[in-house]
């Protein structure tokens, strides 16, 4: 049986993480795990019951509670046996996914989820401190990067918003995520940078691939 590879992918908001990070695991026929969609589920479960996001013990209580797995060859989150890939993603949910991300007990609780999700297959899992913590010794360590404006401008895309409504919105995350206490956004010394300023997908996905192959001995692209 081949060897288990955990691909970590680290970096800002705007860097580009899920969608290489999905690209990548479609084509090496790895399992995507996405860390944020897992906040941002907690986030959407606390919502629906009116839970406030500063009620750090029911937090910790609704992320230890909740049964969060991905589907292989797919995108999709299930909370609770629920398909919610497409409600986390609603307006707001980032900034409430950010606020409890800083909540020790809820890292605590997701991260042991994440370790299990990665026990039983081999994975790209996209984060803010999966090099640094989830997988420290992770196979490959990658640090997704890109000038803030870019950054800015891609996500207002995606959200259908003017950048100037999201570029401040998107530099009070940063400095949350990088200036938390419990696993704030780093780089791993052994993780490699990539920038991705005025770059294609295509482009980086051949520099990503190339990566993994230089570090893992069976990081062959799927045929079929």
């Amino acid at each position: 049986m081949d060897k288990r590879i955990t691909v970590a992918i680290d970096g800002p908001a705007g860097a580009g993480k899920s969608t290489l990070a999905r690209r990548i695991a479609a084509k090496l026929g790895f399992l995507y795990i996405d860390t944020g969609a897992m906040y941002r589920a907690i986030a959407l479960w606390a919502i629906r019951l009116n839970v406030e996001l500063s009620d750090m013990h029911r937090l910790e209580q609704l992320a230890e509670q909740a049964t969060i797995d991905f589907l292989p060859g797919e995108s999709s989150i299930l909370l609770n046996g629920e398909d919610v890939s497409v409600p986390i993603r609603e307006a707001g949910l980032g900034e409430a996914a950010s606020k409890i991300s800083q909540i020790p007990a809820v890292r605590r609780a997701l991260v042991k989820r994440q370790r299990e999700l990665g026990l039983g297959a081999s994975i790209v899992m996209e984060g803010r401190d999966i090099g640094t913590i989830v997988f420290p010794e992770a196979d490959v360590k990658i640090f997704l990067d890109a000038l803030s404006e870019e950054r800015a401008e891609r996500r207002a895309r995606e959200l259908d918003l003017p950048a100037e409504i999201v570029a401040p919105e998107m530099e009070q995350r940063d400095r949350r995520d990088r200036t938390r206490a419990e696993a704030p956004l780093v780089q791993a010394p052994d993780a490699i940078y990539v920038d991705t300023t005025g770059m294609s997908l295509d482009e980086v996905e051949s520099a990503l691939l190339k990566i993994i192959r230089e570090r893992t001995s069976n990081g062959k692209e799927r045929t079929h």
